[in-house]
């Protein structure tokens, strides 16, 4: 089991794959924050971390991260997870 830093770069739908969007169109939300994607996370069933002052490496501005903690998934899992969860909050 590992940590996992899910940044909100990833679930961007203003994003292209090469500035870090991890997920396809279908599933990516305008401007995700990080606490959309800890509840989430938690919804996964992964305790989270917030840390807010953090900036991802291919973006100026900082916007957080969340840190799932203990994880058993892979990655690739744990993110495509966290974006249904993540689309069906928005709806």
């Amino acid at each position: 089991m590992a940590d996992n830093v899910i940044w909100p770069a990833y679930f961007d739908a203003e994003k292209t794959r090469s500035e870090g969007r991890r997920v396809p169109r279908e599933l990516a939300v305008t401007d995700p924050s990080v606490d959309e994607i800890a509840a989430a996370v938690q919804q996964v069933g992964y305790d989270v971390r917030i840390e807010r002052s953090v900036t991802y490496p291919r973006e100026h501005e900082p916007r957080g991260r969340v840190i799932a903690r203990d994880v058993e998934d892979t990655k690739n899992d744990l993110i495509q997870a966290v974006a249904a969860y993540v689309t069906a909050l928005r709806d």
